[in-house]
């Protein structure tokens, strides 16, 4: 007779928070690219943030003594350097595409990031080691994150609408 694997909520919660920490990873090495690329102190600014928040994802999981996943964490990375092959019409260079197309896969992953925070400050009720004012912060941080992206996406757009 088999024995069947208890599912607990905080296992789930582990693989959950273990997903998030992954596309954090991916986001950070995109964030820092972008940044790069664009010349642009707003996203390193962002980069910085991002990294930060995935630091704070860290200390969360500690304290629910939830370990990361090093597979998973790998895996992201392997993907976002993938990331970095897409040609966007262009084999040789970079294409003026590319920096929009980052700004899109990061507005994404930024509202990943907030639905993390929410479904966590839901959870808080029921969970001590959650603290709700610091996830009502991360959760207006994300949101004026998005601002940010869209904004630099705007201005992205209208500068490929002027290319010739």
């Amino acid at each position: 007779m088999r024995r069947r694997q208890a599912s607990t909520p905080r296992r789930f919660l582990a693989i959950y928070l273990n997903d998030h920490l992954a596309g954090a990873m991916g986001g950070v090495g995109l964030a820092q690219r972008s940044a790069q690329s664009h010349r642009s102190e707003k996203l390193w600014a962002l980069a910085e943030e991002i990294d930060e928040d995935r630091r704070t994802l860290l200390r969360i999981m500690r304290a629910l003594d939830v370990q990361p996943a090093r597979y998973k964490v790998l895996a992201a990375r392997v993907a976002e350097r993938l990331g970095q092959l897409k040609t966007n019409g262009r084999i040789v260079r970079r294409s003026p595409l590319s920096p929009l197309v980052e700004l899109e896969a990061l507005h994404l992953g930024v509202h990943g990031k907030a639905s993390c925070w929410r479904t966590l400050l839901a959870m808080s009720d029921h969970i001590a080691e959650l603290d709700p004012p610091l996830l009502r912060e991360l959760l207006a941080r994300a949101q004026a994150q998005v601002q940010v992206l869209e904004d630099l996406h705007h201005a992205r757009a209208r500068h490929l609408a002027k290319m010739r």
